[in-house]
């Protein structure tokens, strides 16, 4: 087909610059339909778009025979039901990250796109961006040799909601999935593939050490990647300063 034609559920904040703009910018793509639960947020969401069509109801805008595809832009306790109603409909589909609560339902979600032959994408966005594509073409270079170690350290001290104990569904592990590191993490897992190959082996413990909410708070890990290269990192939601560093070893 010369464009795909997208159908959106939900109009969220991650759909307001990230991705739901992208749907109706990018060449052979247009995004022709929203669903969200709360009729006036979906169509004042609509009518600054530019989309043409509203819904209320997700089965209803799946079944739209105007949608060829369908972008799921909700939080993670949804990917898991709202995919397999799209595969039913012999529709592609791409879902936010995390994919969705835990590996078993992303397993199963893969099988039945697979067994359909239908696409289902996620979407992690970071292997497209310049400064990643550099790194890889430098390792794929030999600039550092062959790489033996990554390390990734990502700290931030808590958010005046999460000391307030505000709501926050990215720290409710019935609605995420997990914490922080669910919704961080799985990010520079995705591109740390793509830079150097699939993780074949991983080792890890978590906690909450500052018990500000359900879901952990700190996690550290070890994993090992199929080239024989070894990973490490630390993640920690309650520090005293924000930091993001990666390293790599050749």
């Amino acid at each position: 087909m010369d464009v795909v034609r997208w159908g959106m559920i939900g109009c969220g904040s991650v759909a307001e610059r990230k991705s739901g703009p992208a749907f109706y910018k990018a060449p052979g793509s247009a995004l022709v339909a929203v669903m969200g639960r709360r009729l006036d947020a979906v169509t004042d969401y609509a009518a600054r778009h530019g989309i043409a069509r509203v819904y209320t109801d997700a089965q209803a805008l799946i079944n739209d025979p105007e949608v060829d595809a369908v972008y799921i832009a909700t939080p993670p306790d949804s990917h898991h039901a709202y995919s397999l109603q799209v595969a039913a409909a012999g529709k592609h589909c791409c879902v936010e990250k995390p994919m969705s609560l835990n590996a078993g339902q992303s397993r199963e979600m893969q099988k039945v796109f697979a067994d359909a032959g239908l696409h289902l994408f996620v979407s992690y966005y970071r292997r497209s961006l310049p400064r990643f594509a550099q790194v890889r073409q430098w390792l794929e270079e030999g600039r550092i040799g062959e790489v033996r170690h990554l390390s990734w350290t990502l700290t931030k001290a808590p958010s005046p909601n999460d000391l307030g104990g505000a709501d926050n569904w990215r720290t409710d592990p019935l609605i995420a999935g997990g914490g922080y590191f669910a919704d961080l993490a799985s990010h520079g897992f995705d591109l740390f593939q793509y830079l150097l190959g699939d993780i074949v082996e991983v080792a890890g413990f978590t906690a909450r050490q500052a018990g500000l909410y359900a879901a952990e708070d700190a996690v550290s890990a070890s994993w090992r990647f199929a080239s024989g290269a070894l990973g490490m990192g630390c993640w920690n939601f309650v520090a005293d300063r924000r930091e993001d560093r990666v390293e790599l070893i050749g």
